[in-house]
């Protein structure tokens, strides 16, 4: 398995032990790509300052500074956005173990 959560199944089966609705991994799959697209524009920031930093050039120092204000409102996001996750995926393994029997009924069906 590589990791990546779009690549696991939404399905229950006996072999896999994985087990849930369908629609909670479909949302969990959706922050984590959310996270990922923020992480990734923060690389590409990151790569820009850097680059700035190196040509010492006025512009491009007044120019970072912007950019590390959008890298420190998308570490914002990040922190939010895992919060988020976080709750949704707590109150689903709640949900899930306050009713066993009715969703393993449901999973089968």
């Amino acid at each position: 398995m590589d990791g990546d959560p779009s690549n696991r199944s939404s399905t229950t089966t006996e072999d896999d032990g994985v087990d849930g609705d369908p629609a909670v991994w479909a949302a969990l799959n959706e922050s984590f790509r959310q996270v990922q697209s923020v992480l990734d524009r923060n690389r590409i920031l990151i790569e820009e300052v850097n680059e700035n930093q190196h040509s010492r050039l006025r512009d491009s120092m007044v120019k970072n500074v912007s950019l590390i204000q959008e890298l420190n409102g998308n570490i914002s996001k990040v922190v939010s956005l895992y919060s988020d996750l976080n709750s949704n995926f707590s109150t689903a393994f709640q949900q899930h173990s306050k009713n066993p029997a009715t969703n393993v009924a449901r999973d089968r069906s």
